[in-house]
């Protein structure tokens, strides 16, 4: 039997929309179908209403829609319809666009506040607990512990030893640990769940998440039992968790992965770290300074796919702070016995008192049945996104460390707006050619743009410089000048594309670098700027002064 739609009896609800150019497409299509006298299409609600002289059937409409636009009638309005599934009131029902958000890490919050500021009825699903990875068990707890290692190592050395007598500081490990996790405790109330429970518009459940079909989730609730949300829009915003490398025998052992290493009442006497980038490396530091041996296992080379001039560098401030780097090595079989982790590697038996494993992290996105939506995923399991933060399904969008992208919680938290607006009827794109990265070892690690490597495959021809920090003043006045600045332009225009730093502070210069790429500037333009005297951000200024001056033959702060 064919379906007909008559506008006093039925509503029309619209697939395949992702802007509200897209409803203006659908509009034009509906008004000329033959018969019909207006028609109207509200994105945020993905419903349209048509005026017509005679009953119309539902193919005859989708007849002139182009692809991938289709309509389909329904009993009642899409919010009347969620609310008759789940025992909630029809009458005066909320019609407003209906978003669903899995998880709340970075991402998924500011996904949920703005779309709940746009307007939209949100639904937010969380399986563990609220605030994701940042502020439980990575960027805050790791920052405080790795503060906290700073502040004993410069108490057993520092280069003003010779004036300010040092000792060896008592390390009270349960006492840290207490300090770190009530900060933890108390951010995550502040600025997660009390958020959460203020916003009328959000409704929290504590449950796991799976998808149903394109429109519907199934939600296996904490508590117990079942739910079933139907939305118009979801966004995916479930993270990433350590990966565990198949390496024979780890399974069997209690090696650590960073949140064990974060949350351990202990600083084991012999530490082990398998992995070569930035957890790996901060952790590592943080507890070589804070009394552990330490021993890291590197596949390659530390930062291996960073400028190579990063991995050198901190691999002999490692060195000099004692902390043993094994590159180009492999390990074969792990094993535990008697208290003790023995590793059988390339480069020979190596035994420790605790095992950290550091070899990245895998998308979370594997639960949640993503093939019922047609969700696509890529490499390790990565949802695959566009700029708009769309998925290969567009309704349902994605963000944060379970997607393609670079997995910062800024990053992260910049996607889920930009999600969110898309998701609310804006066109929103998340521009990534200028993101800052930071590592927090001592001295600091930090990016943005384009290596001269990165630029070369991009057919970019570069020059660039690189100025040691006994140039920088202020480094010179701290007593501290390891590390670098590199400045990498494009060669043809003088445009700078892309800045290394490993330097004191190098996480808050690198703003200025990412502030000067986003505006096009040549190294000139950059050396001609006004910087403070006796800052390490005037490093930027005396880098890009090299292109053009021999920056030891000026005076300190020559403009």
């Amino acid at each position: 039997m064919t379906e007909t739609y008559d506008l006093n009896k039925q509503a029309l609800e619209v697939s395949g929309m992702t802007c509200q150019a897209c409803a203006r497409h659908v509009q034009e299509a509906l008004s000329s179908v033959d018969g019909v006298t207006s028609a109207s299409v509200d994105y945020p609600t993905a419903t349209a209403q048509v005026v017509a002289g005679a009953a119309l059937s539902v193919a005859a409409l989708n007849a002139a829609l182009p692809p991938p636009y289709r309509v389909r009638a329904l009993a009642r309005p899409p919010a009347a319809d969620h609310a008759a599934r789940h025992g909630g009131p029809v009458a005066g029902h909320d019609a407003r666009l209906r978003v669903a958000v899995i998880g709340t890490g970075g991402a998924a919050m500011a996904a949920a506040l703005r779309a709940a500021e746009r307007g939209a009825r949100v639904t937010v699903i969380e399986r563990g607990t609220v605030g994701g990875t940042c502020v439980n068990i990575g960027c805050v707890p790791s920052k405080i512990m790795i503060r906290a290692a700073h502040v004993a190592h410069t108490r057993r050395h520092s280069p003003f030893d010779g004036g300010i007598d040092a000792g060896a500081p008592a390390i009270r490990r349960d006492a840290l640990l207490a300090q770190q996790q009530a900060r933890v405790e108390e951010l995550r109330h502040a600025k997660y769940e009390r958020i959460l429970d203020g916003n009328p518009d959000i409704t929290l459940l504590r449950g796991e998440a799976r998808f149903v079909d394109g429109h519907t989730l199934g939600v296996r609730l904490a508590e117990g039992g079942e739910r079933t949300v139907a939305f118009d829009r979801c966004l995916i915003a479930v993270g990433a968790r350590p990966a565990v490398p198949p390496i024979p025998g780890l399974a069997d052992t209690p090696y650590w992965t960073s949140t064990d290493a974060l949350a351990a009442d202990r600083i084991p006497k012999r530490l082990l770290v398998l992995g070569s980038a930035v957890v790996a490396c901060e952790l590592g530091q943080a507890y070589a300074r804070l009394g552990s041996r330490v021993t890291m296992i590197a596949r390659s080379e530390l930062f291996f796919h960073e400028d190579p001039a990063i991995g050198e560098a901190i691999g002999q401030i490692f060195a000099d702070e004692g902390i043993r780097v094994l590159r180009q090595t492999q390990t074969r079989a792990v094993r535990h016995e008697n208290g003790e982790f023995i590793l059988d590697t390339s480069a020979g038996q190596l035994r420790g008192d605790a095992l950290l494993v550091a070899t990245g992290r895998t998308p979370n996105g594997d639960t949640l049945e993503l093939a019922q939506a047609g969700v696509r995923t890529g490499k390790g399991g990565a949802i695959e996104v566009d700029a708009q933060l769309r998925t290969s399904v567009a309704h349902i969008y994605a963000a944060g460390d379970c997607t393609d992208q670079p997995q910062f919680v800024y990053v992260a938290a910049a996607g889920g707006t930009r999600a969110a607006i898309n998701m609310t009827g804006g066109d929103a794109q998340l521009d990534l050619s200028a993101m800052p990265a930071v590592v927090f070892t001592e001295p600091q690690i930090a990016t943005v743009g384009l290596s001269e490597a990165e630029a070369h495959l991009k057919g970019i021809e570069t020059d660039s410089r690189t100025l040691t920090l006994d140039n920088v003043p202020r480094a010179l006045a701290n007593f501290d000048t390891r590390g670098f600045i590199k400045l990498v332009v494009e060669a043809a225009s003088g445009r700078l594309i892309g800045v290394q730093a490993v330097a004191d502070g190098a996480g808050e210069l690198i703003q200025t670098a990412a502030i000067a790429l986003r505006a096009g500037m040549t190294a000139a333009e950059l050396a001609d700027q006004l910087f403070p005297y006796l800052t390490m951000v005037e490093g930027l200024k005396l880098a890009a002064q090299t292109f053009s001056k021999d920056v030891k033959q000026l005076s300190c702060c020559a403009g």
